[in-house]
């Protein structure tokens, strides 16, 4: 892994239920404090794949400070249901029409994952395939960062 990435730490809100009180993304320093974030988050709100933060360091842990340029990235999350896992073909249905909208996701779990969703995509068929998933029961979606795109 190249030496200009570091972990950045985000601070969680204990009242989001999930435990957890920090999540660490990727950041790529691009100097002054600055850095790309180069992940999806699984807890933060806020924040997107390709955001450029700033981020100050502390005994060695970077902690972020605030977002300074959006790169038009959403982000979406998703709980499998029923036992559902990526590898179920009722997900890889869905799935394949979201890719088709250049979506992609990083797995916690195999029923959890975090979905980027890309500036070129559009951004209401995302949001409409993510319902339908939910209407029919494969998953239930929530936003963790939205800013909009290609409609």
């Amino acid at each position: 892994m190249s030496t200009d990435r570091v972990k950045i730490q985000f601070v969680l809100d204990p009242k989001d239920g999930h435990g957890y009180e920090t999540e660490g993304l990727w950041g790529e320093s691009l100097g002054a404090g600055e850095f790309r974030i180069l992940n999806s988050p699984f807890f933060a709100f806020g924040i997107s794949f390709d955001d450029v933060v700033k981020a100050e360091s502390s005994a060695g842990v970077y902690r972020f400070q605030e977002v300074l340029r959006r790169g038009g990235h959403s982000t979406y999350r998703l709980f499998l249901q029923n036992d559902r896992t990526v590898d179920d073909p009722e997900f890889k249905e869905y799935w394949t029409q979201l890719r088709r909208q250049h979506c992609t996701y990083e797995n916690a779990n195999d029923h959890f994952v975090a979905v980027d969703v890309p500036p070129q995509a559009d951004v209401s068929k995302v949001y409409s395939l993510l319902e339908k998933g939910e209407a029919e029961g494969v998953w239930v979606f929530e936003e963790g960062h939205y800013v909009g795109g290609k409609n």
